[in-house]
């Protein structure tokens, strides 16, 4: 009887192979070849690391994707494996300040980082074992942050944000040397069921470059998570979903200038949770639940929401509130207008909303939109009538074309995270930051969403030259950093002369070698009104702010071992 049951479990397990979201360039590759009929899949690729068992190949297989760990070991049911995974060396270097995107470990910096990243997965049935750790290093050289120059109501004006959530310019004066768990993981998977502790970073909706609610902007954090494998099947349609609990930590940085006065009075303030402890710990726990309809083909639409509060909250220490919160918040009211206690909702941060993403296969087009709150709604009535207050959105498409025999993809996306015009009547506060929550929706100093910041604004045009072994491409991006503070600061004095805006022009090239991949990007930056400085009494009116340019390099060398 013990041996059927042995066999039965075993016959269950289910063996997965899902890819880092280091590595972007393979990602990419995944997602052209969905959108060109190269790949069959149920799976809806808005949440990642995504698993390479849900695709099946139609045509021209990238061997790169199919063999991407190497196995050394197995036995014949393969219930035992030991696979080593590919071997990483990541650069990234600017001339002037940084340009930080979605680059997991890396931190805000001038100079030169690298990443190095290596390591092994093991199977015992059920179990399965990833240690892949990376090390970091970084030059941290110092740039020029936030203007000294600018008048002490505009420094308290910045220290409102800066306040109300841990995200430093710089990551202190030193070089960083340090070495992390990085994409690792341990779990148990059976049947459709994934149950895993990760220090792995995670992905939630279709966007491509400025995902809201979870991205890989910051460093991964430990969390166990809860996930369905594969697409679970029903009349109705495909539902996909992933529930995690994990703890956000403290950077320790400081912002630009603490000692700074205005009045009198010291501008900054540490970040105490009610308890006034420095540095506590955050729960998170995050939710994404996806739907692709029978009855339309390749739609999906997909749920978020996160709620995150500080762990002395979690564990009743704040005594003098009657209530506490539990372990599963996202689980609890969506409306106001439903809590018990307004002291429990008010120590809470957290945000919701809904994504959508739709292949049309015969047009070889793909069109996206994430739409979220960063605040919950009183009521119903509060939704429909007030629906912009507090939301950030993200618009977007990509669509194949061929000239001449040859693949080509044009993308566009554009984020706004900025408050819209009805904070004139009510003030939502800026994406990311809290008023009791004082780190923000943040882990170790980077926000876990957008990667251009509470505020800010951005539009990203690409045209890609897409060939088996390489790719060729030329972007243009503009950014508009963090408009909520511009407007708040310089609203009174009438300057609409300061914005600081970026002009990005991206060139990038891709190629795969027999075991290696090579990914480039270089990018030249013009900032205008750099860190919004500009000369007040200078003639005429309107003149040039203080502009800078920029060189960003980015190299990813990935090596899949073969012998």
């Amino acid at each position: 009887m013990k041996k059927h049951l042995i066999f039965l479990f075993l016959f269950n397990i289910t063996f997965s192979q899902y890819v880092s979201l280091n590595h972007s360039q393979i990602e990419e590759e995944i997602s052209f070849k969905i959108l060109n009929d190269e790949i069959k899949t149920d799976i809806s690729n808005t949440i990642r690391p995504i698993n390479l068992d849900n695709l099946s190949y139609l045509k021209n297989e990238n061997i790169l994707i199919s063999n991407y760990s190497k196995n050394l070991l197995k036995n014949k049911t393969e219930s035992i494996k030991f696979d080593i995974l590919p071997v990483d060396y990541f650069i990234d270097f600017n001339s002037h300040h940084p340009y930080n995107r979605n680059n997991g470990s890396m931190i805000p910096n001038k100079g030169y980082q690298h990443l190095i990243s290596f390591g092994f997965k093991v199977n015992l049935g059920p179990l399965h074992i990833k240690f892949n750790p990376e090390h970091h290093f970084a030059q941290n050289l110092k740039f020029d942050t936030f203007w000294e120059g600018h008048y002490p109501e505009i420094w308290a004006e910045r220290y409102k944000l800066w306040n109300r959530i841990d995200m430093p310019e710089r990551f202190g004066n030193n070089q960083h040397n340090r070495t992390l768990l990085g994409q690792s993981s341990i779990g148990i998977r059976w049947k459709n069921f994934n149950l895993s502790l990760s220090t792995e970073n995670l992905w939630w909706g279709p966007s491509k470059r400025n995902s809201i609610m979870m991205s890989n902007h910051a460093e991964g954090f430990k969390h166990i998570s809860f996930a369905s494998i594969k697409p679970i099947k029903t009349k109705i349609g495909f539902f996909e979903y992933k529930l995690i609990s994990g703890r956000l930590e403290h950077s320790f940085f400081t912002p630009t200038n603490p000692d700074y006065e205005a009045g009198g009075t010291k501008l900054y303030v540490a970040k105490r949770n009610q308890m006034g402890e420095i540095g506590d710990w955050r729960y998170l726990q995050a939710l994404v639940i996806t739907f692709s309809p029978k009855i339309i083909d390749d739609l999906t639409i997909g749920y978020v929401r996160w709620v995150q509060f500080y762990n002395a909250f979690l564990k009743g220490r704040y005594f003098w509130i009657p209530g506490k919160p539990n372990y599963f918040p996202v689980f609890g009211n969506l409306l106001r207008s439903n809590d018990v206690d307004n002291d429990v909702e008010g120590q809470t941060d957290q945000a919701a909303g809904l994504f959508l993403n739709w292949i049309w296969k015969d047009s070889k087009a793909k069109f996206f939109v994430e739409f979220y709150h960063n605040d919950s709604k009183y009521n119903l009535r509060d939704l429909i009538l007030d629906s912009d207050h507090s939301r950030a959105l993200t618009i977007g498409l990509d669509k194949i074309f061929k000239i001449n025999n040859k693949n080509f993809m044009f993308s566009w996306e554009w984020t706004q995270m900025e408050q819209s015009a009805g904070q004139l009547l009510r003030n939502a506060g800026s994406w990311y930051e809290h008023a009791w929550v004082l780190d923000g929706y943040t882990h170790k100093g980077e926000v876990l969403g957008s990667s251009i910041g509470p505020g800010s604004n951005s539009q990203f045009f690409s045209l890609q030259k897409i060939n088996k072994n390489h790719k060729i491409a030329i972007s243009a991006e503009i950014i508009e950093h963090d408009n909520d503070f511009y407007h708040n600061a310089f609203s009174s004095a009438k300057d609409f002369r300061r914005y600081w805006k970026d002009f990005n022009l991206h060139f990038g090239y891709s190629k795969k070698f027999q075991n290696l991949w090579l990914s480039s990007k270089i990018i030249f930056i013009r900032s205008l009104n750099y860190q919004w400085e500009l000369e007040d009494y200078a003639e005429p009116y309107y003149h040039p702010g203080r502009d800078v340019n920029n060189f960003h390099a980015n190299i990813k060398l990935t090596y899949f071992l073969d012998f």
